[in-house]
C-alpha cells in the first residue's frame, strides 16, 4: 500500500467499474469483493481508513445475543455464519472469547441458558463451544471480581473477539493486492452526472489540496453515518436515511476483571446489554445507545453516558471502577436506518439497508462488522445486475485476508506481517526499541505503519495502527513526540510540520481523557 503510487494510477484509468465512497467496514468489504471478482475498483475515504464508527466497536465478532430477544432470528443466523467465515479467513485477527452471564435468580438461569442453547443451535457446525450453566463456586473461580451477593451461578457461552481497525487495514491491503486503488484523505466534493445519471465523482486530496475528476460505471455510497451528506450531493432535498445512535466505551486496567473471561450484563436499566471484555491486556466496558442529532467524525462521550457505564459496571464488579480509573473513553456513531416509527434507537434494526437512487447512485447503510462480507456480496451482486456488468461469482467466502497465518500458537494482529517487521529490525537494530514497557510495540511497528499501511498522520499510528490512544490516552500523549520523530524521518517532515502533528494529536487525545469531562 503506497499512497503516492495509488495516486499515479488515477491518471491511467479512464473509467472505473466501481468507485466506492467510504473506507469503513462496508466500503472496504465492497472494495475487496469487487476487486476479487476482477472489476476495476477505486475506494476514496475522506479521513483515514476506519477513522469513524468502524474503529469504535465493542470488538466483538458475534451473532448478537440481544437480537434473539428481539426475535431477529435471521440476522442472528447470518451473523453467526459470517462469524465462522471470518474465523477461517482471518485467524490472526479473530479469536474465541468466553463470556459469562452472572445469574442472581432461577428465572435468569433458565431464560439465558435456553436462549444461548438456541444461539448454539443457530451457529451449527460453526459453533465456538457449548453454552453451559456453572454453579456459584465455578463462577467465582472464573470471575474473581464478580459481585457475589445473591449470586446463584451463571451461564457461559462463546463468541468471537477481534481488532476492528486492524481488520480494516488488512482489508485495504487485501483489496490492493487484487489491484484495487484505496486512498485515504480523499474527500468526495461533488458527483459527476451524465444525462442526470451519476457517472463519477469530483474528489479532493486533503493532504495536497489537489482536485481530481474520476469517472465510473457505478458509484457506491458506503459512508456510514455520512450517507445523507453524499445523498444530498445527488439530491439536495433528499429525505434523511440515517438515524445516528452514539455508543460509548470506557477502557480500564485489567485488575478490575482479573480474568480472561468476559462478562455480559444482559439487562441494564435502559433494557440494553453491557459488555465487560478483556482486550489488548486492558478491559473494555460498553456500550450506550444515545440518539444523536448531529453527525461528527470525532464524536464525544456525554457525561451521562460515562456515568451510566460506570454505575452499571459497579453493580456487577466487587472492585467497582471509578472515573479516575478510566484510561480512555471513546465514542462511535451507529448508522441506523431511520424508520420514523420510533425514537428509541435500541429498537431500530441493526440490519442493513440497500437502495438505488433515480440517478443510479447505490447506497448501503446500517449493518455491523460481523456481517460486513455478506453486505458487500449483496451490494456487488446488486450492482452487477443493475449495471449489466459481466456476471462473476463472489470469491470472498474462501478469500484469505491479508496477514492470514495458520500459526495459531503465536497469535498476533500482524499475522504473517510479523516477518516483515522482524526484517526491518534486522536491517536497522535501532528499531528494536520498545515504545513503552506497557505495550509490546516497537519503533519498527511505527516504520511499518508508514511504509506498508498508509499511516499518514500521527493520529493514524497512535489511534488505528497501534491502538494506544484507545487503550490509554495519557500514554498516547506521552508517546506522541517520540513517534512523531520516527515519522518525521520517514516523511522528511520539517520541524513545524512535526510540531503541528504533535499539537493536533494532543488536542484530539484530550477528548479521550475522562478527567477533562
Amino acid at each position: 500500500m503506497n499512497r503516492t503510487a495509488f495516486i499515479k494510477k488515477l491518471g491511467g484509468v479512464e473509467s472505473w467499474d466501481f468507485i466506492i465512497i467510504g473506507g469503513g467496514a462496508s466500503g472496504l468489504g465492497i472494495a475487496v469483493d469487487a476487486a476479487s471478482r476482477g472489476f476495476s475498483t477505486l475506494l476514496l475515504e475522506q479521513s483515514d481508513f476506519a477513522k469513524g464508527t468502524s474503529s469504535r466497536s465493542t470488538k466483538l465478532v458475534h451473532g448478537g445475543v440481544r437480537y434473539l430477544a428481539q426475535a431477529n432470528i435471521r440476522l442472528v443466523y447470518t451473523a453467526l455464519h459470517e462469524r465462522g467465515i471470518l474465523f477461517k479467513n482471518a485467524p490472526h485477527l479473530v479469536r474465541p472469547q468466553s463470556f459469562i452471564i452472572p445469574c442472581y435468580n432461577q428465572f435468569q438461569k433458565i431464560k439465558y441458558l435456553l436462549g444461548l442453547k438456541l444461539y448454539d443451535w443457530l451457529a451449527g457446525r460453526l459453533s465456538l463451544g457449548k453454552s453451559i450453566f456453572l454453579n456459584r463456586k465455578k463462577i467465582i473461580e472464573r470471575l474473581p471480581n464478580v459481585q457475589t451477593e445473591n449470586l446463584i451461578g451463571g451461564v457461559q457461552y462463546f463468541d468471537g473477539q477481534f481488532d476492528d481497525a486492524r481488520l480494516a487495514i488488512n482489508l485495504a491491503q487485501t483489496a490492493a493486492e487484487r489491484d484495487a486503488v484505496v486512498l485515504n484523505y480523499f474527500k468526495v466534493t461533488s458527483l459527476i452526472k451524465t444525462n442526470d445519471k451519476v457517472s463519477g465523482v469530483e474528489a479532493l486530496d486533503v493532504l495536497t489540496n489537489k482536485s481530481f475528476s474520476l469517472k465510473a460505471k457505478l458509484v457506491i455510497n458506503a459512508t456510514g453515518v455520512f450517507v445523507d451528506d453524499i445523498l444530498k450531493l445527488d439530491k439536495p432535498h433528499q429525505k434523511t436515511l440515517v438515524r445516528p445512535s452514539q455508543g460509548v466505551h470506557l477502557v480500564i486496567d485489567p485488575s478490575f476483571l482479573k480474568t480472561e473471561n468476559a462478562i455480559l450484563i444482559p439487562e441494564t436499566s435502559d433494557k440494553r446489554v453491557l459488555f465487560i471484555v478483556p482486550w489488548h491486556e486492558h478491559v473494555l466496558v460498553g456500550t450506550t445507545d444515545t440518539p444523536i442529532d448531529k453527525t461528527s467524525i470525532e464524536p464525544v462521550a456525554l457525561d451521562e453516558e460515562i456515568n451510566f457505564i460506570l454505575e452499571t459496571a459497579q453493580q456487577y464488579l466487587s472492585k467497582p471502577p471509578q472515573r479516575q480509573d478510566v484510561l480512555s473513553v471513546f465514542a462511535g456513531l451507529r448508522p441506523l436506518a431511520a424508520t420514523g416509527k420510533t425514537d428509541n434507537t435500541k429498537e431500530i434494526s441493526r440490519d442493513h439497508k440497500l437502495l438505488i437512487s433515480d440517478s443510479n447512485l447505490i447506497t448501503i447503510t446500517g449493518g455491523k462488522w460481523t456481517t460486513y462480507r455478506k453486505m458487500a456480496e449483496e451490494v456487488v451482486d446488486t450492482a452487477i445486475e443493475f449495471a449489466q456488468l459481466q456476471k462473476i461469482n463472489c470469491k470472498t467466502k474462501d478469500l484469505k485476508i491479508h496477514g492470514y497465518t495458520n500459526n495459531a500458537g503465536n497469535f498476533s494482529v500482524y499475522g504473517s506481517d510479523e516477518e516483515k517487521i522482524n526484517e526491518l529490525i534486522q536491517q536497522n537494530p535501532q528499531l528494536d526499541k520498545l515504545l513503552s514497557d506497557r505495550f509490546g510495540y516497537k519503533e519498527a511497528h511505527v516504520v511499518f505503519a508508514v511504509r506498508n499501511e498508509m499511516a499518514m498522520t500521527l493520529e493514524d499510528v497512535l489511534a488505528r495502527r497501534l491502538r494506544i490512544l484507545f487503550l490509554d490516552a495519557k500514554m498516547a500523549i506521552e508517546l506522541a513526540p517520540r513517534i512523531a520523530g520516527i515519522m518525521a524521518k520517514e516523511f522528511s517532515w520539517d520541524v513545524e510540520w512535526t510540531k503541528n502533528q504533535i499539537d493536533g494529536f494532543v488536542q484530539l487525545a484530550q477528548q479521550y481523557l475522562i478527567n477533562n469531562k
